[in-house]
């Protein structure tokens, strides 16, 4: 490299010891790995961050840097570690079944789902071979290294190895530089940093599962133990509807899609994506109308940016067309004193635990009003935290149907003092089918942390920094106290649009680029940026005004 006309030959890295080491330009991270701060971790080295950016062990440092490992029991290893495994089982795939194609689908609690393509069931002996073949690599210890090719080249690989839709990735790129993961013969695109040797991917599990299989892993921070599977057949019915629904469209991957923004195809795209949402919305308010002589409360739930308010609204047109009154209370309005609030194990204010809502009084209120009864609702003021002096009166009639939603709705605890039969619960979560290829998927969190990113910064005032500072402890709430009860519902919602990160790349890549490299959120706010890359980008105004997207872009003809 060049500084005011002198060739640079040494760089400063500096450890997290504070110790520093000049080193020559080029050197790599796994040049390092005999300094106490490497060596003295319980765990496996995966990765590294340099300048907090994750990086892989193969990674050349070319600048002055700060640079700390990435053990295999932090998330960050977690997520080297996943993708890794994915990596493996593809070869694996490839070594055991040449003439089929693996694809991945979604996440399935502590796994992910995979299944070939125009095969239409897989055996137990077959996922056998799988597994055995995976563990015979890694016993092989193969280097998996990292490294930089021509456009020409990779574009020439991917189309000669049939990886056709990672070839319709770079479609979307000019890059004459292209980043590659390399291990034995195969190769895949740089999506992120991968562990430095098959020997280290010893934990796994391959269940076999509907006409596919799941690929399990350890959880974040046990990196040693596969734990116990737990079926969510709510959640997998709904990403096969929508998986199929993609391949009848042809779009289930994003290079797909940008040929259909390239081909100026995508407004009538848009158009069918929105109908058959609103399809959905409207199958749901008719179960409920299939239970109308008993129905009376509806509760919905979902985590953090899934679009339940405008799900909610839009539910509530769908009820009305049917004869119901629909009548929406907030569970906000029922928080507790500020007093009384719960705290967590550091102290802070636990708003997301159910003891934060008062449900005694929810549940007497409930009562009340399906007997018939007038009740005052409580107004909850969240500056002072404290119910206001005056309420707002309620008393149903004879067709209305009470809605509320909140993030305890699917939680038996809420309204225990409702009979079962009066209440339909729906589960609302943005369930994403796109892949960026066939054994890269795209992560349901991810494209819920991006509406987040620029909702909180258009009607909240928080920058993006503020936004990926919380998320984890949202994460860490959605665990606790959504999840676990995603089987108690009788509806799920996917609010998922194919094309929203397309639109959302607009909003969120000027967000993520304000973090900055000595940001701790730069290593989040890189990946995301460097992930929305591969979309090429649709104008906000081909966003219908009623649709769930306008609830994180703005101007949409529903009240917030």
């Amino acid at each position: 490299m060049e500084s005011e006309g002198i060739y640079v030959r040494e760089i400063t890295v500096t450890l997290p010891s504070g110790k520093s080491r000049v080193v020559p330009y080029g050197t790599k991270v796994n040049e390092f790995m005999d300094e106490p701060d490497f060596k003295e971790t319980k765990y496996p080295i995966v990765g590294a961050l340099v300048n907090n950016e994750l990086v892989s062990l193969s990674f050349k440092v070319e600048i002055n840097s700060h640079l700390k490992p990435v053990p295999l029991n932090t998330r960050n290893g977690a997520r080297i570690y996943r993708r890794s495994l994915c990596f493996l089982l593809t070869i694996a795939s490839r070594d055991i079944f040449p003439e089929w194609r693996l694809v991945i689908s979604h996440s399935m609690g502590n796994g992910y789902y995979f299944y070939f393509d125009n095969v239409p069931n897989i055996g137990d002996e077959d996922i056998e071979r799988l597994s055995r073949r995976m563990r015979e690599l890694v016993e092989e210890g193969l280097p998996i290294n990292r490294r930089v090719i021509s456009y020409t080249e990779a574009l020439e690989h991917f189309n000669r190895m049939n990886q056709l839709d990672t070839a319709l990735l770079l479609k979307h790129t000019n890059e004459n530089k292209v980043p590659v993961n390399i291990c034995r013969d195969f190769m895949d695109i740089f999506h992120e940093p991968l562990v430095p040797n098959t020997n280290i991917l010893k934990y796994f599990e391959l269940k076999n599962y509907h006409i596919g299989f799941i690929l399990r892993y350890p959880a974040v921070g046990n990196p040693y133990t596969i734990p116990p599977f737990r079926d969510n057949p709510i959640l997998f019915s709904i990403y096969q509807e929508y998986k199929n629904w993609g391949k009848i469209l042809k779009v289930n991957s994003v290079g797909r899609l940008n040929e259909i923004v390239e081909n100026k195809e995508i407004q009538e795209f848009i158009r069918v994506a929105e109908a058959l949402h609103n399809k959905k919305i409207a199958e749901i308010a008719d179960r409920i109308h299939e239970r109308k002589d008993t129905v009376r409360l509806v509760l919905i739930a979902g985590p953090s940016s899934s679009g339940k308010t405008t799900f909610t609204k839009k539910l509530f047109i769908q009820l009305r067309v049917l004869g119901f009154n629909p009548v929406v209370i907030s569970m906000d309005d029922y928080f507790v004193p500020r007093e009384l609030t719960p705290r967590d194990e550091n102290g802070r204010y636990d708003f997301e635990s159910i003891k934060a809502i008062d449900t005694e009084l929810l549940n007497q209120h409930l009562s009340e009003l399906l007997k018939g009864r007038e009740v005052i609702i409580p107004d909850y003021d969240f500056k002072t935290g404290k119910r206001k002096l005056e309420g707002k009166p309620l008393k149903l009639s004879d067709q209305s149907l009470i809605i509320m939603e909140g993030i305890h709705g699917l939680n038996c605890n809420l309204t225990p003092q409702i009979d079962m039969d009066k209440k339909y619960k729906i589960y609302v979560s943005a369930l994403t089918q796109l892949n960026l290829d066939d054994h890269n998927r795209i992560s349901t969190t991810d494209n819920r942390l991006l509406r987040r990113l620029v909702r909180d910064y258009k009607f909240r005032g928080y920058s993006a920094l503020e936004t990926l500072s919380r998320w984890p402890s949202v994460r860490d709430g959605e665990n606790k106290y959504i999840f676990p009860y995603q089987n108690n519902a009788d509806s799920a919602f996917n609010s998922a649009l194919d094309y929203e990160l397309s639109v959302l790349t607009i909003y969120a890549i000027p967000l993520l680029r304000t973090i900055k490299p000595f940001h701790e959120h730069y290593t989040e706010a890189k990946r995301l940026e460097t992930f929305l890359n591969n979309f090429a980008p649709i104008p906000a105004h081909y966003v219908p005004r009623d649709s769930i997207l306008r609830e994180f872009i703005g101007e949409s003809e529903f009240k917030y």
